[in-house]
C-alpha cells in the first residue's frame, strides 16, 4: 500500500471574485524511499501541490489518501494532527524561528519526547549530524543561509517524520551550498519520502529517483529514474495517539518560556507594560477603597468589648453610688458615669508641634481609658491625670520618634496633656486613639463637654465696691493648663490690669468671673427630652489669683492677651454640677459582651434601658440610598478604569505578540497541536505578570512601611489584594484570548506569507 496517494485532487482559489485553478486532476503515489523531484515554471502549481500536500491548503476535488486513510473529511485539529505525524516541511526561506537558538528551533520538533535530558540528547545529537555543533546557543537571525537550512533539515529530521517536504530548500543558497545541503537531504532521507519542489532540476537530478513537471495545475510528466531501495515490507508509519492534557500543558509551559525569553527587549516592555497595568489597578484601588465602608457595622454606640449603656426609663440623671450598687450586684469589672467621651469624642482634633518642620499639625484621635496596647511600646503607660498615652498611625513616626519621644506634649480641647508613650499602626483605615488614666479621661471628658462647641463666653466682671460701679469685659480666650494653681482662675488682660493696678486700695474691688455657655445636648439616644442645655457659673475673689502659670513653649504658642487661663479641675467642677442634673446615660463594664448579654435582663427587671454596645442599627432610607450610590460611583470608577487598562494593555501587547505571528505560524506548519502553542502564549503573559506582581507586592510593603508615605495611601487589606491578583490574572487571560483569537483566525498559509519571523 502506498504511503501518499493523490485522485484527481483540484485546488481553487477564489479572490475578489476571481476564480483561478492551482491545480486540477493531480494523480500521483508516493512511497518511501523516494527521492521525488517536481518542477515547473514559475505559477504552475508546484508549491500548491505541495501545500495540499501537508494540509497547510486544502483541496476542493478528489481525495488525498494517507497509507490508504481518506482525508476529505479532515478538519483543522485533524490536519494538525496529520502534520505533526507525517509531515516535515523544508521552506525556500527558511521559515526558522530567528529569535530561537539552533538549539531550541531542533528541541521544538522533539516535544513529543517528555524526558529533557533524554530531548536534549537527540537534538546535540542531529545538529551534529548536520554539521553545526558549534553554532548550538547561536541564535536563528546571526546564521547564514546555508546554516538556517541545515537548522531548518535537523528540525525536519527530530520530528522524524515519513514525509518530507522541500519547497525550492536551495533557492537561496550560492551553488557549494546548495550541492552541500542536497546531499545531506538526500542522507537523511533514504527511509523517508522525499519531495522537493526545484526550478533547476540539475541540482537535484543526481540524487533524484523520480522527476515530476507540472504545467498550468496539471501533471505533464511523471518518470522514474532508479527505483527505491526500501522494501515494500516496511513497516507502516505507528499511529500517533493524542496527548495528555497534562502533556500539552507541560510542553506549553516550555514553550511559554522559550518564547518568553527569546526576545528580552519584547519580554521587557511587556513586563513594564504589565507592571503599569497592575499598579494602575492597585492605586485605583486604592483610591475606591472608601466604598466599602458602607458595609460596616452600625452600632448605636462607640462599641468596646464588654461595654453596657444604661439609662433610667424615667429619664432622670443616674447617681454615682447608684451605679457604683449595680456594678457591684451584677458583677460589673468597672464603671463610668459620665461617658460622654467615649461616643462623641471618636473625632476629637488633637495639636501637636511637629519639631522638625516647625509646622503645628493636627490629627482626629479617638479618647480612650483601661484599654491595653501591648509591651511593644515607645515610653510608658500613663500614670497621671495630665499624661496621656497615644496609638498613632505609622506616618507619625517622624514627629513622635522611633528610638525615643520627640514630640512629649499635646493639647487637647485648649488643654495640655504630657505625653509619656506611643504605638504605632500601619493599618491607616483605623482611627488613632488617646489613652488617659481613669482621673484622667475624667479630666478629659469634662473639658471636652464645656469646650465642644468651640468658645465659652466668659464675662469678669470688676466692680468698685465702694462707688457701686462696675466694668464688664468679655474674654473669649480660654486656657487650662496643668501647671496653674488648682482651683484658681487667672485673668489677664490689659484694662483688667490697669484698673487694679490704678486702685489705691485693690481690696475695694470686686471680681467675679461668669461661664456663659449655650449648646446642643449630646446626641444620644436616650436624652430628657431638651435640645440645648444654658449654665451660668461664678467665680468670686476668692477663686481669683493674681500668679500666671508658667506655661510650656507649646502652650505659649496658644497664649494671647487678655486670656483666662485655669486648672482643668475648674472646668470638671463647672462640667460635673451641670450633668449631675442632666446626663441621663451610663456605662457599666464586664469581662466580655457575653457577660454583657446575661446583664441586660436584670436590668431591665429593675427599671433600667440597658443597650449592649455592640447593638446596630439600620440608618435611614437617605443614608443607605445616599451609601448606595457612592458604592456604585465608586465600583464603575474601578471598573471604568480596568476596562481602560485592559484595551492598554490589550492594544500595546497586541502589537508583540504580531512580533510572534510568523513564528507561530511556523510551529503550525511543524505539526506542533495548537494546544500547546495557545498554552505557550498564555504561560507568556503570566510569566510577563510575575514581576508586575513583586513590584506592586514591593511598592505595597515600600508605601505602608515608609512613615511619609503612609499617609497618602489607603491600607489595603488582604482581599483588596487578591481581588487584584484576580482582576489582573483575569484581565490577562482575557486579553490574550482575545489576541490568540485573532491570531489563528488566519491559515497557516497565509500567516507564513505575511508574518514571517524577525
Amino acid at each position: 500500500m502506498a504511503l501518499l496517494t493523490l485522485k484527481d485532487i483540484g485546488k481553487i482559489y477564489v479572490s475578489e471574485g476571481n476564480v483561478s485553478v492551482g491545480i486540477r486532476g493531480v494523480n500521483l503515489s508516493f512511497d518511501r524511499g523516494e527521492f521525488v523531484a517536481v518542477t515547473g515554471k514559475s505559477g504552475s502549481g508546484k508549491s500548491t501541490l505541495l501545500n495540499v500536500i501537508s494540509g497547510m491548503d486544502s483541496y476542493e476535488e478528489g481525495e488525498l489518501y494517507i497509507e490508504g486513510q481518506t482525508t476529505s473529511h479532515y478538519l483543522q485539529p485533524e490536519w494538525e494532527e496529520y502534520r505533526q505525524k507525517y509531515i516535515s516541511f523544508i521552506f525556500q526561506d527558511y521559515n526558522i524561528i530567528e529569535s530561537f537558538t539552533v538549539l531550541q528551533n531542533v528541541e521544538l520538533a522533539l516535544m513529543h519526547i517528555e524526558d529533557k535530558k533524554e530531548r536534549r540528547r537527540r537534538a546535540l545529537e542531529l545538529i551534529e549530524r548536520v554539521g553545526l555543533s558549534s553554532h548550538v546557543k547561536h541564535k536563528g537571525s546571526k546564521l547564514s543561509g546555508g546554516q538556517k537550512q541545515r537548522t531548518v533539515i535537523a528540525r525536519a529530521l527530530a520530528k522524524d517524520s515519513p514525509i518530507i517536504l522541500a519547497d525550492e530548500p536551495t533557492g537561496n543558497l550560492d551553488s557549494a551550498t546548495s550541492r552541500e545541503i542536497i546531499e545531506l537531504l538526500r542522507e537523511v532521507s533514504k527511509d523517508k519520502l522525499l519531495i522537493v519542489v526545484t526550478h533547476n532540476f540539475e541540482q537535484v537530478e543526481e540524487y533524484a529517483t523520480r522527476h515530476i513537471r507540472i504545467f498550468d495545475g496539471a501533471v505533464e510528466s511523471d518518470r522514474v529514474i532508479s527505483r527505491s531501495e526500501i522494501k515494500e515490507s516496511a513497516e507502516r508509519t505507528k499511529s500517533v495517539g493524542a496527548k495528555s492534557n497534562k502533556a500539552l500543558f507541560k510542553n506549553g509551559l516550555t514553550l511559554g518560556r522559550s518564547i518568553f525569553t527569546s526576545k528580552p527587549k519584547l519580554s521587557v516592555f511587556l513586563c513594564f507594560l504589565m507592571i503599569v497595568g497592575t499598579l494602575g489597578v492597585f492605586f485605583i484601588t486604592s483610591l475606591c477603597g472608601e466604598a466599602g465602608d458602607m458595609f460596616d457595622k452600625n452600632y448605636m454606640f462607640n462599641h468596646i468589648d464588654g461595654r453596657l449603656v444604661i439609662a433610667k426609663q424615667s429619664g432622670e440623671a443616674i447617681t454615682d453610688s447608684e451605679l457604683e450598687s449595680l456594678a457591684a450586684e451584677l458583677g460589673a469589672q468597672s464603671t463610668l458615669h459620665y461617658d460622654i467621651l467615649l461616643d462623641e469624642g471618636r473625632n476629637n482634633h488633637v495639636t501637636f508641634y511637629d519639631g522638625e518642620s516647625g509646622a503645628t499639625r493636627a490629627i482626629s484621635l479617638e479618647c480612650v481609658y483601661g484599654e491595653n496596647f501591648g509591651d511593644d511600646i515607645l515610653g510608658s503607660y500613663p500614670k497621671g491625670e495630665d499624661e496621656v498615652f497615644l496609638y498613632l498611625p505609622i506616618y507619625l513616626q517622624d514627629v513622635f520618634g522611633k528610638d525615643e519621644l520627640l514630640t512629649d506634649r499635646v493639647i487637647f480641647n485648649s488643654t495640655e496633656f504630657k505625653v509619656t508613650g506611643v504605638k504605632y499602626f500601619y493599618d491607616n483605615n483605623l482611627k488613632g486613639k488617646m489613652l488617659f488614666t481613669q482621673s484622667g479621661f475624667r479630666t478629659a471628658t469634662a473639658v471636652h463637654y464645656i469646650m465642644r462647641n468651640g468658645e465659652v463666653n466668659i464675662n469678669v466682671k470688676l466692680e468698685d465696691t465702694e462707688r457701686g460701679t462696675a466694668r464688664n469685659n468679655i474674654y473669649r480666650s480660654l486656657m487650662t493648663s496643668f501647671d496653674a494653681e488648682a482651683g484658681k482662675i487667672y485673668i489677664d488682660g490689659k484694662e483688667y490690669r490697669n484698673t487694679i493696678d490704678r486702685a489705691q486700695d485693690p481690696s475695694r474691688y470686686s471680681t467675679e468671673v461668669v461661664f456663659n455657655s449655650t449648646y446642643y445636648k449630646y446626641n444620644y439616644y436616650y436624652h430628657d427630652g431638651s435640645d440645648q442645655i444654658n449654665f451660668a457659673k461664678e467665680f468670686g475673689n476668692d477663686r481669683i489669683t493674681q500668679t500666671k502659670p508658667k506655661l510650656s513653649s507649646f502652650a505659649e504658642r496658644y497664649y494671647t492677651d487678655g486670656a483666662v487661663v485655669m486648672h482643668p479641675s475648674v472646668l470638671v467642677e463647672i462640667a460635673e454640677d451641670v450633668l449631675a442634673e442632666s446626663y441621663t446615660q451610663a456605662s457599666l463594664f464586664f469581662e466580655n459582651d457575653k457577660e454583657v448579654h446575661a446583664a441586660v435582663s436584670a436590668l431591665r427587671d429593675k427599671g433600667y434601658i440597658a443597650i449592649p454596645s455592640d447593638t446596630t442599627y439600620s440608618p435611614d432610607a437617605s443614608t443607605v440610598i445616599s451609601n448606595m450610590v457612592l458604592c456604585v460611583m465608586m465600583a464603575l470608577l474601578w471598573l471604568l478604569a480596568i476596562i481602560f487598562i485592559a484595551f492598554f494593555i490589550n492594544l500595546c501587547s497586541g502589537r508583540t505578540l504580531g512580533a510572534f505571528k510568523g513564528d507561530m505560524a511556523i510551529m503550525r506548519s511543524m505539526g506542533i497541536p495548537v494546544r500547546v502553542i495557545r498554552v505557550g502564549i498564555y504561560v507568556r503573559m503570566f510569566i510577563s505578570l510575575i514581576p508586575a506582581l513583586l513590584v506592586m507586592i514591593t511598592a505595597a510593603v515600600v508605601i505602608f512601611r515608609t512613615p511619609s508615605l503612609n499617609m497618602y495611601f489607603e491600607y489595603l487589606y488582604a482581599w483588596q489584594y487578591a481581588l487584584i491578583f484576580i482582576g489582573m490574572i483575569l484581565l490577562t487571560f482575557r486579553v490574550t484570548y482575545r489576541q490568540i483569537k485573532k491570531l489563528f483566525r488566519e491559515s497557516v498559509k497565509k500567516s507564513l506569507k505575511g508574518g514571517a519571523s524577525e
